[in-house]
């Protein structure tokens, strides 16, 4: 069950989805991210990027950064946070299909005016004509096939100016049997309990990261497994220079 990528679709892929156990699913993933390290997976790849050889690009600029596969918005408030504490400039953008989630997730950030959401296909001509400093994709990628994640990533190489930042979940036996439990124990989301287990099992070993992005003619990379069975990968400029 473990050694390949499953291909079965989540609840979540369903782009018209809207319900108010859409609306609890948002919300504990925000928990989920705040307590299993999707947090601390992209504000350590962000100070990473902050205090590397590209960090006197920020020198006086505003930084644009878009979250790809946005959801609920939690990411982006994270980093509008994490922005505001280092007293950086920043211009936050949300990119995500499915309108309901645009709609909860704009509801949310009333606080920052520095976030707007748009709604977007990242595999359309109109978005890779796009172009940002940084691009984070959290929990986002496992939803293609290796295939398409190829082509994205070879893709976005070319959108950023800075880094690509991805946060997404090792494919490990204990990740699938705990976050089985915990869901089952805790969650009031069926979309959780259905989607959060079937997420562990259409995610990624390190060789899946290096077969992928060996096809996206990415060379030049930082792979990381960071707690709890996270991977963190950073590519782009600021690992070319």
């Amino acid at each position: 069950m473990f050694r390949q990528r499953s291909t079965q679709p989540e609840l979540m892929d369903d782009l018209s989805l809207a319900s108010d156990d859409l609306r609890r699913n948002l919300q504990e993933l925000e928990l989920i991210n705040q307590w299993l390290g999707g947090h601390d997976v992209v504000r350590h790849g962000l100070n990473q990027i902050l205090n590397g050889s590209f960090s006197g690009h920020f020198a006086g600029n505003k930084l644009k950064i878009a979250d790809l596969g946005s959801g609920g918005g939690d990411t982006l408030r994270m980093v509008a946070q994490w922005a505001r504490k280092r007293r950086l400039p920043v211009e936050l953008v949300g990119i995500d299909a499915n309108p309901y989630m645009l709609h909860y997730s704009a509801a949310q950030s009333q606080d920052y005016p520095e976030i707007s959401y748009r709604q977007a296909d990242v595999f359309s001509p109109a978005f890779a004509q796009q172009q940002f400093d940084v691009v984070i994709c959290s929990l986002f990628v496992h939803h293609f096939t290796d295939e398409a994640l190829a082509a994205l990533l070879a893709q976005l190489q070319r959108q950023v100016r800075v880094a690509v930042l991805i946060n997404d979940i090792h494919r490990h036996p204990l990740a699938y049997y705990s976050i089985k439990s915990l869901t089952r124990i805790f969650s009031r989301s069926y979309l959780v309990k259905n989607d959060a287990p079937l997420s562990v099992l259409r995610s990624f070993t390190a060789p899946d990261w290096k077969r992928i992005l060996a096809q996206a003619g990415v060379a030049r990379y930082r792979l990381k497994w960071r707690w709890a069975f996270r991977w963190q990968v950073i590519f782009g400029p600021v690992l070319e220079k």
